[in-house]
């Protein structure tokens, strides 16, 4: 018999759907945002990161169709005290230098992320 286990944590990547971007560059801005928002989360939630770790690093990849929408979701996380990461590409191969490509959030508790990102779809 199967059970199922409920995550209390984890880690949102969004990205941008508008920019048209290859699968390894999505892939590479999806772990940029990864990356630094775990860092950021290090630094201001480490219980949180702790936490996160032992539950099996649960992370989910949505999207947005602007940079707006991006920037209205960093304001939320902010606001709701969420560790984030705004990611900005250097321009070296598909797109212009400081495109705005994605946001991570969290690690953080799942509700907490679900008042910020929870009406968006998968990637």
């Amino acid at each position: 018999m199967s059970r199922s286990i409920v995550l209390k944590y984890k880690q949102v990547l969004v990205l941008r759907a508008d920019l048209a971007m290859s699968a390894g560059k999505a892939a590479a801005q999806a772990a940029h945002a990864a990356v630094s928002a775990l860092e950021e989360a290090r630094r201001s939630k480490p219980e949180w990161v702790k936490a996160w770790l032992e539950e099996g690093q649960k992370k989910v990849v949505l999207k947005v169709g602007s940079e707006s929408e991006l920037m209205e979701l960093k304001r939320k996380a902010d606001e709701e005290g969420l560790p984030n990461a705004l990611i900005r590409d250097l321009g070296l191969t598909e797109l212009p230098p400081n495109t705005v490509t994605a946001l991570g959030i969290g690690p953080a508790p799942s509700s907490l992320i679900d008042r910020v990102t929870g009406r968006l779809r998968l990637y």
